[in-house]
């Protein structure tokens, strides 16, 4: 199906037997802070998906800030909210799509295509009026069998030795890609030869997904190229892939790990601005 839904869509389908809504809200400066908006007030029939205990495993050495769950708690946290093979899933936040792009993505990795975005996230929704509550929904367990497409992510040893027709996208915002400011991980920095491409420049002045011809335009220097995206933990790299999904480009992959993996390591780390002829038509 489409990465992304129109709130309109997700309201004329709010009914269905078949859909499961995810709200993923998350604040990593406070991490409760998202499901205790979510108590507050929710769309109707929406669950909860904490960033930390559920889209993602305990955090290591090294594998960066937000390594992927493993297998089975995955599986297990999908089934008891009653997702399987015959589920829609649509995931929204209220971090530019990021949260519920991160869902979106685990999804599809454990083999499961029927998942889209809230195009806009919660905001987009109570914009155009429609219903919230604070009611929780107790949802029927089913059984999620998962089918992982490892061709969808590389680690760290799939970066270094990634080919010269493959371009590294850097979904951080600027000046931490030019290493003027790191609030979060070792070193300051980025990835040798990644290109600065920041997540939120998909998005409109509503934090609304840019239009598709706009997205294509966007995503043109990379036409012919293998793309690898990655950003701090993970995450908003999510935001990218999800634009480059909807330009045409679904094989797009994704450095879990991103740059608190990289910068774990004792290896290289560049500065600067990105040169203008790295980007290749």
């Amino acid at each position: 199906m489409q990465a992304l839904v129109s709130p309109q869509w997700l309201n004329d389908h709010l009914h269905d037997d078949s859909i499961v809504i995810v709200d993923c809200r998350f604040n990593l400066s406070v991490p409760e802070a998202g499901q205790e908006a979510y108590q507050q007030d929710h769309i109707p029939g929406a669950l909860y998906f904490h960033l930390n205990r559920d889209l993602s495993g305990p955090k290591q050495a090294h594998g960066g800030r937000h390594p992927l769950p493993s297998v089975e708690a995955f599986a297990e946290r999908l089934s008891a909210a009653g997702i399987d093979e015959n589920t829609t899933v649509i995931a929204y936040d209220d971090q530019e799509m990021a949260m519920a792009g991160r869902l979106w993505w685990l999804l599809r990795y454990f083999g499961h295509d029927k998942v889209a975005v809230l195009n806009g996230g919660y905001a987009a929704w109570k914009r155009a009026g429609y219903p919230v509550t604070a009611e929780v929904p107790a949802p029927l367990a089913r059984t999620f069998t998962p089918q992982l497409r490892p061709e969808m992510l590389v680690d760290i040893s799939g970066v270094q030795e990634r080919s010269p027709e493959t371009v590294l996208l850097d979904s951080r915002a600027g000046e931490r890609y030019r290493g003027e400011v790191e609030p979060l991980d070792p070193k300051a920095g980025h990835i040798p030869g990644a290109l600065s491409f920041f997540y939120k420049d998909n998005l409109g002045s509503d934090l609304t997904m840019l239009p598709v011809e706009q997205l294509k335009e966007r995503m043109a220097p990379f036409d012919g190229l293998d793309v690898i995206v990655y950003c701090g933990s993970g995450v908003t790299a999510c935001t990218n892939l999800l634009a480059l999904h909807a330009a045409g480009r679904p094989d797009a992959k994704l450095y879990a790990g991103s740059w608190s993996d990289w910068s774990s390591y004792d290896l290289p780390v560049a500065v600067g601005p990105t040169p203008a002829d790295e980007i290749k038509k």
